[in-house]
């Protein structure tokens, strides 16, 4: 078992909890398992009628939580001021005839950084993939450019330790100095869990939210979108403040780390 790391990070992001089209298009407070495992079959030109699912089944995912961002929501018509036939499709094979109204919620200068852990061949086919991808990748809507560095490690032993321990924070810490002028101690980083976070002895035992969502594809096929639920376990863990900088170092430290990779 390996992984990778990717950094999701953009002026806009909007990762959808509801299958159906509907009058509001809300989005999830992180990245859920469905579009980023939507993002994976995209890289690696599976069609949404075609994808076989199982293959991304095994996938564990560990999202940190940079930045959560702000939520706002647009205001959205389409087809307003045409004929019937240029207007909206709908499911029966016709047109609405009129202006479609949704409201679509968006995260602004969202930023999180995902673990991808699976066998080392699995995590070569979507690294491969993830470098040179069919269709480009998007932060859950294709108006959702994602920010460079976005494949931030191609093969890691153990992601999730690289989450917790040498992935830079893009965000600014409260700042504690120590007597050599270091950067010293940790901070609280939420963390999305696939499992139980680790135990640690030394400490008193890290609170831990159990939630329930709805976000593992079982069909991407357009007219027939479902989903199950899977559980998750969102807490909050110690990161070490020396992870985190001024905003305007924040690129190059990204760079000098993604860059430890290639010199390894």
């Amino acid at each position: 078992m390996s992984g990778l790391l990717l950094r999701l990070a953009g002026p806009l992001q909007s990762w959808g909890e509801r299958s159906a089209f509907t009058p509001v298009r809300d989005t999830a407070s992180f990245p859920t398992r469905s579009a980023l495992i939507g993002m994976f079959a995209a890289a690696e030109g599976i069609s949404r009628n075609e994808a076989d699912l199982d293959r991304y089944q095994d996938l564990r995912l560990t999202v940190r939580v940079d930045l959560p961002g702000i939520r706002l929501i647009d205001y959205h018509t389409a087809g307003g001021g045409f004929p019937k036939d240029r207007t909206a499709a709908t499911s029966q094979g016709s047109n609405k005839g009129a202006a479609v109204i949704t409201r679509r919620h968006y995260l602004s200068d969202a930023v999180f950084v995902v673990a991808v852990t699976a066998a080392d061949q699995t995590i070569h086919r979507l690294a491969d993939a993830l470098t040179r991808p069919h269709w480009a990748p998007y932060l859950g809507r294709r108006s959702c450019v994602p920010d460079e560095p976005f494949l931030l490690r191609r093969h890691v032993d153990d992601p999730e330790e690289e989450l917790r321990t040498r992935v830079p924070l893009s965000r600014t810490g409260p700042r504690t100095e120590d007597s050599e002028g270091l950067q010293s101690g940790t901070i609280p980083v939420e963390f999305l869990l696939e499992q139980p976070p680790p135990a640690d002895q030394s400490e008193q035992p890290v609170p831990v939210d159990v939630i329930d969502v709805n976000d593992v594809p079982v069909s991407f096929a357009q007219h027939g979108r479902s989903h199950t639920s899977r559980r998750l376990h969102r807490t909050q863990l110690p990161v070490p403040r020396s992870l985190t900088g001024p905003p305007h170092t924040l690129i190059q430290r990204l760079i000098d780390y993604a860059h430890l990779e290639e010199s390894a």
